[in-house]
């Protein structure tokens, strides 16, 4: 994929795919071409990583477009610099993430959040478990956090969880100025 225009071609595959689930096709590994799916690998990508989040804002109207471009562009940027364009070997074991209900400082979700988050950004879930899906939107919403920047905190974070916790609590009671 052409680095310089590559959000232009993720539009393009999004809409592909978002007019093929409307037209009521559901099996993602039916959606890309050879083509395609070596586009989407260029950076970082792959099927699932479109589908989820084509089928949430087809049945849900969100995330939108602008929201999953700037999450790809987060794990873009994390497969080019830290991975060397190699995509991991790994997969996490959607069995070990922790319950829906645990907290960590009163914060519910967010140990839950974290290794999955940090395993989007290395490009290692599961097809089962999609990065920023209703319950994780709501945790984002709830603690006025953006899904790509929470992305690019874990990123920052990812060998110190505790400064990742205290960044999730000083972002819940911060304002935002414009």
């Amino acid at each position: 994929m052409d680095c310089y225009n590559y959000q232009t071609s993720l539009k393009r595959i999004w809409k592909d795919a978002l007019a093929k689930y409307e037209a009521g096709q559901r099996e993602p590994d039916e959606y890309f071409d050879t083509e395609t799916l070596a586009e989407l690998a260029s950076v970082g990508l792959n099927a699932m990583d479109v589908y989820d989040y084509v089928e949430d804002y087809a049945t849900r109207d969100e995330p939108d477009f602008e929201t999953f471009l700037m999450i790809c562009e987060a794990r873009r940027d994390y497969f080019l610099t830290e991975q060397n364009a190699k995509p991991s070997d790994k997969r996490l074991d959607s069995n070990t993430l922790p319950a829906k209900t645990d907290e960590v400082e009163g914060i519910v979700w967010l140990p839950r959040l974290m290794p999955k988050a940090l395993a989007k950004l290395r490009g290692e879930l599961p097809p089962e478990t999609m990065y920023c899906c209703g319950g994780d939107r709501k945790f984002f919403k709830e603690n006025d956090i953006h899904p790509a920047e929470f992305l690019r905190a874990i990123w920052a974070y990812q060998d110190n969880p505790s400064r990742l916790v205290e960044w999730v609590i000083t972002r819940k009671g911060a304002e935002l100025t414009t």
